[in-house]
């Protein structure tokens, strides 16, 4: 008795939903002022599927011979995206970029809504918007205030495994020069008001954003810094570009943002004390592990210039003089942004934790599962809205994407 009467009410709330939809048609379909150059040819049927159910609706078509081009009204007016509700499609989206397969977010949807919706369909409504979405992620920025005494800038780059189409012509570090991935930039942004009672810097709760591109550094550092501006990086109290030493990031980093206070990331220099040590004694050493907990305590004492100078007078007139030069080479370079023991005094952060973590989360958790393999422009959508909803912004784009898809009902651009 109680399954029937379940059965009869969500009946009877579809049927509602149903109606009203067909009313909010009706009366977009009433408002709507044809652009020059459309003629109206009739009405059309459509099955639109919502959170509640499936419709059937029949609204206006308009066609431009000019453009070749065809215009639903009521569908802009709604907000439809093909054949879902604004609501169902950003459910969809949501689900599609957030479980690890296509496949599992089709399951989840049926399992936790009743919500029937393959695959495929997933993918297909995801590729719709992704490719706004990252648009979004690139628009100009509107300058925020920022009432943080720190503002931290952070960014790295992954591999993505592509398809071959993807592949061709690069080159990679496969043994035949060939590449297997494609690398994609991640880049972040969040504050810091406090330290903890040890003396250590706390990030803020829930104050990393991010934005991720397919494009070369080049062009990826000015997307970098427009989100610093959404932030406030003019407002903000100081400045701090935390970065590996790669000279892509650190060419980034001074280009876009000048004056910042930069800092190479204190396990990435680990990592290269680390070669210096298997070039000057080799791996196996006895004192290799002794010795490079040495490097650690005296890079924390702001000593690398005088460990580049004793490494020098160690290896002079050895074979391994000219190898060890080499792997120094990071720390000349960057001795003006290795000061750590002055930068953890000040209360900053050293280590890119946050985007290493980023890297792993929003990019691997997604596209870098066992036998995945991508296209260049399926990736980036995918990313575009983990960014999205990983920065707590879901909401300011879909709001976004219904005011722009209302906005092409509008025939004052058209007529002016």
């Amino acid at each position: 008795m109680e399954v029937l009467l379940r059965t009869a009410v969500f009946k009877s709330a579809n049927a509602l939903v149903g109606w009203l939809l067909q009313q909010a048609v009706d009366r977009a379909d009433g408002a709507y002022q044809p652009k020059p150059g459309q003629v109206r040819k009739g009405r059309e049927s459509l099955a639109v599927q919502g959170i509640f159910g499936r419709f059937q609706l029949r609204r206006d078509y308009y066609y431009h011979a000019g453009k070749h081009e065809g215009h639903y009204p009521a569908d802009a007016a709604l907000g439809l995206e093909g054949g879902y509700t604004p609501a169902l499609a950003k459910l969809i989206c949501l689900e599609g970029a957030d479980e690890p397969t296509y496949l599992k977010a089709e399951r989840h949807l049926e399992q936790t809504g009743g919500i029937a919706v393959s695959a495929r369909q997933i993918q297909r409504v995801v590729q719709r918007v992704g490719g706004d979405a990252q648009a979004w992620q690139e628009r100009e920025a509107q300058p925020s205030p920022c009432d943080a005494p720190l503002l931290y800038v952070s960014a790295d780059g992954t591999g993505v495994p592509m398809v071959p189409e993807a592949l061709k012509g690069r080159r990679g570090k496969q043994t035949d020069g060939t590449a297997k991935t494609r690398q994609v930039y991640l880049g972040c942004v969040f504050t810091q008001h406090r330290s903890d009672d040890q003396g250590h810097p706390v990030r803020d709760y829930e104050s990393t954003t991010y934005v991720s591109s397919f494009q070369s550094i080049d062009a990826f550092g000015p997307l970098l810094r427009q989100e610093a501006l959404r932030r406030g990086l003019g407002s903000a109290g100081k400045v701090v570009v935390l970065i590996d030493g790669a000279a892509g990031l650190e060419n980034m980093g001074r280009l876009c943002f000048k004056d910042c206070l930069q800092i190479v990331d204190f396990f990435h220099a680990l990592e290269h004390a680390g070669l210096v040590l298997e070039a000057l004694i080799g791996k196996n050493h006895p004192d290799y592990k002794r010795r490079l907990r040495r490097w650690a305590k005296r890079l924390l004492k702001d000593k690398v210039q005088a460990l580049i100078q004793e490494t020098r007078r160690q290896c002079a007139g050895q074979p391994s003089a000219a190898a060890v030069e080499k792997a120094l080479g990071y720390f000349v370079r960057n001795v003006d942004r290795m000061q750590y023991g002055t930068f953890r005094a000040a209360g900053y952060f050293i280590g890119s934790g946050v985007v290493e973590a980023g890297c792993k989360t929003v990019i691997g958790g997604r596209c870098k599962q066992s036998g995945m393999f991508w296209s260049e422009s399926g990736a980036q959508n995918i990313l575009a809205l983990r960014c999205i909803h990983s920065s707590r912004r879901l909401e300011d784009f879909w709001k976004y994407r219904l005011n722009e898809q209302a906005a092409s009902n509008d025939a004052l651009p058209l007529a002016a």
